[in-house]
């Protein structure tokens, strides 16, 4: 089995190359494969990977106060994507009649993908210089309260 975390959201240290890859193995035969398939993996990615994002983590686990305070603002801007995912969707709900964006408040994360065809992404684009992925992948954290009615708008006007 093979767990792996990253801090570089959580903490804002992209780059940093903060986190861990924990592998479990049930045998000899089994761990030792797999420790040499890391170790080979560690000297291909990096030889001496940088020690700030660690440190910095380290840190803030480490005091009580900033822990506290890492929590806080990480639960803060948890809330506030939900908050703007409720939004977009009851926008949607309102532009559309339809409740056929719920998902969109369903979701977790920073990112969802809408379901729209590339030409009604480039029409977002083009239309209302609104820059989607491709695929119709939507950043959730880079949208606050005066950009969603105007993407609702965009979404429902492109036929979405």
């Amino acid at each position: 089995m093979l767990i792996a975390a990253s801090c570089s959201k959580n903490f804002g240290i992209y780059r940093e190359r903060s986190g861990v890859l924990i592998a479990i193995a049930t045998d000899t035969k089994s761990r030792d494969l797999t420790q040499g398939a890391m170790a080979f993996l560690n000297r291909q990615t990096f030889s001496f990977p940088p020690d700030h994002g660690a440190r910095i983590v380290t840190t803030i686990l480490s005091d009580a106060e900033l822990a506290a305070d890492w929590k806080a603002e990480l639960e803060e801007v948890r809330n506030g994507m939900l908050r703007i995912r409720a939004n977009l969707a009851s926008e949607l709900r309102a532009l559309s009649g339809s409740n056929r964006f719920d998902f969109v408040e369903q979701h977790r994360g920073m990112f969802s993908r809408l379901g729209a065809s590339p030409e009604q992404v480039k029409k977002i684009k083009d239309d209302f210089a609104i820059y989607l992925v491709g695929d119709s992948r939507l950043n959730i954290a880079g949208l606050n309260d005066e950009s969603v009615p105007i993407l609702a708008r965009a979404i429902i006007e492109a036929g979405v």
